[in-house]
């Protein structure tokens, strides 16, 4: 999955180029929303949706466990 999220990745910086758009406030979206200004919300909603994924399935786990093994020993950070 780790590939997927990384070929996910370089699509969107490529898809953030939007020089065919560039010139152009026409067709507009819904009506009136520019097509640059359309684009570039769903990019921003797609790099969410990829920070989501990369957090889930990139994030190494090694850092949680390292986190949580002072407060199970009673040592420093552990809640008071």
């Amino acid at each position: 999955m780790k590939k997927v999220v990384y070929l996910a990745l370089l699509v969107l910086i490529v898809a953030h180029q939007d020089f065919w758009w560039w010139h152009t406030h026409e067709p507009l979206v819904f009506g009136f929303i520019p097509i640059g200004l359309a684009w570039h919300a769903g990019i921003s909603i797609s790099a969410g949706l990829l920070g989501l994924l990369a957090v889930r399935f990139c994030w190494p786990h090694e850092l949680d466990a390292d986190e949580a093994a002072p407060a199970a020993r009673g040592g420093e950070g552990a809640a008071t």
